[in-house]
């Protein structure tokens, strides 16, 4: 199991979804977060006004996967986000201990979906 966190534009959000959604990955965390990478948080017009310098709009993007999903994940992520431009962002994965579902307290695999 993995735990996946992508950092990406939020323009470019759909993109994801919809990709992700082709491979049949439905079950996602997506949240609203402010950061910079290399650009150090360079001004930028963003839907028509000036973004403060110091920190960016970015979407985190979290999704549980087992290991036979990861590569799926990684590539919807990175053709959904990539635009060539700084500032594409970042994907992280990490290995992933234990999952438990709340409801019914399956763990492990079965309880990531």
């Amino acid at each position: 199991m993995k735990y996946i966190v992508a950092i990406v534009q939020p323009d470019r959000m759909q993109e994801v979804l919809d990709l992700l959604e082709q491979k049949e990955i439905h079950l996602l965390t997506v949240s609203n977060v402010m950061g910079r990478g290399r650009q150090r948080g360079v001004s930028e017009i963003y839907r028509g006004h000036k973004e403060a310098g110091a920190l960016l709009r970015k979407l985190k993007v979290e999704i549980a996967v087992n290991d036979d999903y990861v590569d799926i994940v990684i590539d919807a992520i990175t053709r959904g986000a990539k635009t060539g431009r700084v500032g594409d962002g970042k994907i992280f994965v990490m290995p992933l201990e234990e999952t438990i579902r709340i409801r019914t307290g399956e763990t492990g695999n079965v309880a990531i979906g």
